[in-house]
C-alpha cells in the first residue's frame, strides 16, 4: 500500500499530503459556511479529518499512522474489515511477504502482548510434502521457568550465559538510531544479546546498556587504521568495555555470501562515521574478504589474538556454509593449533539483508539445515562438539523454529527478521531506499521518529518472553527437561502422500570420532576432506 507512496516521497513528502488535502479542505468550507451559509457539513467532516491527522503525529502505538497521517487508517480499516484482507496488509504490497504471513501475526500478537491463541486448529496443510511437526509425550514434563540459557566460553576468564533467543547482527547505518535503541532496551530488560552487525558499536548501542555481541566484519568498523587495516589498541578499547560480553568475527552473511559492500558517501553520516571509525560523507567499502588472515591457520590465530586482546571473552565466527572443502581446511587448522573458537554462529542462504544482488539472496550459499549439519557434524566426528558452542540464524521466528534448530545440533538461535517485525517492519521492502514507512530502516530523522523507542522496546522485551515461554511448553509437551534434550528423533517430517520419517532416520547424522578414526560415510567428506588443508583455504587437487 505504501511502496507508490514511497517512489513519490523521493521528490515531495506526499506522506503528509492528505492531513494537508483535509486542512485546506476545513479552512476553504469554513470561509464558505461563514460566507455563504453553506457547506458546514464538510467544514465539521474535514475539521474532523484534521483533528485526527495531528491525533496520528502525536500517538505513539503505530508507526505507520506517525507516518502516513489519515490516509494510514486505512491499512488498519482493511484489517478490520475482513481476515484475508488482514492478512495481505499485515505483510505489505510485495511478492516475497506471503511465506510468512502467520509468523508475521504471530509475532504481532506476542510483542502486543496479545493472546496468541486461535481458533479452528491448524492452518497448515498436513498432508503437504515438507509438513513437520514435533511428536509430544504421554507423560508431559513441568520446566520450573522459560528463562533458558546456554553457557559459552566456559574455562575462559569472562564466559557469558546467553539466552537461548538472541537478536541477530543488524548494524546501526542499516537501522535507524531508534529501532537500535529499542532492540537494545528491549534486550536489556529481558536479559538477552543484542548482536552489533557489522557496523560496529555506536553510541545508541552503548546508551541504554543490554548485552551486545560485538561483530567485526572485513571492514573492521570500529578497530581500524585509516587505510582499512585491523587496529589492535582500538578493538581491545572497545572490546573491554563491560557490555560487550562476546566478539563475533564475521566471515560471511547468509544473504550475500562473498559479496562485499559500499555505504555511499552520502550515506554516510556524522554519526555513522563515528561508529564505524571512517571519514563522512566519503564511501565506506566493505571488502569481500578479510585482510588480516588468508589461510585456516591465520584464522585460528587471528581468534586467539581478538580472545587475549578483549581479556578472555567468549570469541567465535560467523559463516554461511560455501565449499565445504573450506569449512574442512578450518577444522582441521583448529587440530592443527589447537586453538578452538568458543562458538560458530551458522547463517543460512534464507537470512535476510537490506540489499543485494537478486542472485546472491536465491542462490548462493547453504541453506541454514544444510549449514548447521555439516558444521555439526564436522565438530562430532573430531570430537570437537563439546569444546565449541553452536549458534545460527536464518528465518528463525517460532518457538518451533527454535525447537527444530536445537534437534539439529544447535545451542542457540538468533533472529534479524522476528525482531523487526516486532519492532513493526510490516515489510515495504523499501529498506535500501530511506523511505521505511515505519521508521526501522531509515536514516531520515523524521521518518525514524515515527519508531517511539519505549513502546517498541517493550515489543521487544514481550515477543522474546513470550516465544520462549510457547517453547517451554513445546518441551514440556514432549517430556523433557531442558530444551538441550531435543533431537532429531523429536520432530517428523512428510516425506510423500504416504510417508513419514524423524528427521533423525531422514537427515545424515555422524558418529563422535568417526573423522578422526577415518570412518566417515557421507559422500561430502570422502570426496571433500582429504583434500582440505589447514594451510591454505584452496584444496590439495590430486595429483
Amino acid at each position: 500500500m505504501f511502496n507508490w507512496l514511497n517512489q513519490l516521497d523521493r521528490h515531495f513528502p506526499v506522506r503528509y499530503s492528505v492531513w494537508l488535502l483535509c486542512a485546506v479542505a476545513m479552512l476553504l468550507s469554513a470561509f464558505t459556511w461563514v460566507a455563504f451559509g453553506t457547506g458546514g457539513g464538510l467544514a465539521f467532516a474535514s475539521l474532523l479529518l484534521t483533528g485526527l491527522g495531528l491525533r496520528d503525529t502525536r500517538q505513539t502505538r503505530h508507526s505507520v499512522l506517525r507516518n502516513y497521517p489519515v490516509i494510514g487508517h486505512l491499512r488498519f480499516l482493511l484489517e478490520f474489515i475482513r481476515p484475508e484482507m488482514r492478512q495481505y496488509f499485515i505483510e505489505g504490497d510485495n511478492e516475497a511477504a506471503p511465506f510468512s504471513r502467520q509468523q508475521r501475526s504471530l509475532v504481532y500478537q506476542r510483542a502486543k502482548g496479545e493472546a496468541d491463541k486461535r481458533p479452528f486448529g491448524t492452518q497448515m496443510d498436513v498432508d503437504a510434502v515438507g509438513y513437520e511437526w514435533i511428536n509430544h509425550s504421554m507423560l508431559p514434563s513441568h520446566l520450573a521457568t522459560h528463562d533458558f540459557r546456554v553457557l559459552i566460553g566456559a574455562g575462559r576468564t569472562q564466559p557469558y550465559s546467553a539466552s537461548l533467543f538472541n537478536i541477530s547482527a543488524m548494524s546501526f547505518g542499516a537501522l535507524s538510531a531508534n529501532a537500535i535503541m529499542a532492540l537494545n532496551i528491549g534486550a536489556r530488560q529481558g536479559n538477552f544479546a543484542h548482536d552489533t552487525g557489522e557496523g560496529s558499536i555506536s553510541r545508541h548501542h552503548r546508551e541504554h546498556g543490554g548485552d551486545l555481541i560485538w561483530e567485526i566484519g572485513s571492514g573492521y568498523f570500529g578497530c581500524r587504521h585509516p587505510d582499512g587495516s585491523f587496529n589492535e589498541e582500538r578493538f581491545a578499547e572497545n572490546a573491554c568495555q563491560p557490555q560487550v560480553k562476546m566478539i563475533e568475527l564475521k566471515l560471511s552473511q547468509g544473504a550475500k555470501p562473498g559479496h562485499g559492500g559500499v555505504l555511499p558517501g552520502p550515506k554516510v553520516t556524522p554519526e555513522i562515521a563515528e561508529a564505524r571509525g571512517v571519514e563522512p560523507w566519503v564511501d565506506c567499502v566493505s571488502p569481500a574478504s578479510h585482510g588480516a588472515f588468508n589461510t585456516p591457520i591465520g584464522l585460528m590465530h587471528f581468534i586467539e589474538r581478538l580472545r587475549t586482546l578483549s581479556g578472555g571473552k567468549p570469541t567465535g565466527f560467523k559463516l554461511c556454509i560455501g565449499h565445504p572443502w573450506e569449512w574442512f581446511a578450518i577444522a582441521k587448522a583448529m587440530l592443527e593449533t589447537a586453538i578452538t573458537p568458543d562458538f560458530i554462529v551458522v547463517d543460512g542462504a534464507e537470512g535476510g539483508t537490506g540489499a543485494a544482488p537478486v542472485e546472491f539472496t536465491d542462490h548462493v550459499g547453504a541453506p541454514l539445515q544444510e549449514g548447521l549439519l555439516l558444521v555439526h557434524n564436522t565438530l562430532v566426528g573430531l570430537n570437537l562438539r563439546d569444546q565449541v558452542k553452536l549458534g545460527c540464524a536464518g528465518k528463525v521466528i517460532t518457538a518451533f523454529d527454535i525447537a527444530r534448530m536445537l534437534a539439529l545440533g544447535a545451542d542457540w538461535c538468533n533472529s534479524a527478521r522476528g525482531f523487526m517485525f516486532a519492532l513493526g517492519c510490516i515489510q515495504a521492502q523499501s529498506c535500501h531506499t530511506g523511505t521505511c514507512p515505519t521508521g526501522v530502516t531509515t536514516q531520515d530523522e523524521q521518518r525514524a521518529r515515527a519508531l517511539v523507542v519505549p513502546t517498541k522496546a517493550d515489543r521487544v522485551y514481550h515477543f522474546h518472553r513470550s516465544t520462549l515461554i510457547a517453547l517451554q511448553e513445546l518441551v514440556q509437551a514432549a517430556g523433557l527437561s531442558t530444551p538441550a534434550q531435543l533431537t532429531a528423533a523429536h520432530i517428523v517430517r512428510r516425506t510423500n502422500e504416504h510417508s513419514v520419517k524423524l528427521l533423525a532416520n531422514l537427515l545424515p547424522f555422524v558418529k563422535p570420532g568417526e573423522l578422526l578414526r577415518g570412518e566417515a560415510t557421507q559422500q561430502v567428506f570422502r570426496i571433500y576432506w582429504p583434500m582440505a588443508q589447514a594451510s591454505s583455504f584452496q584444496v590439495a587437487m590430486p595429483v
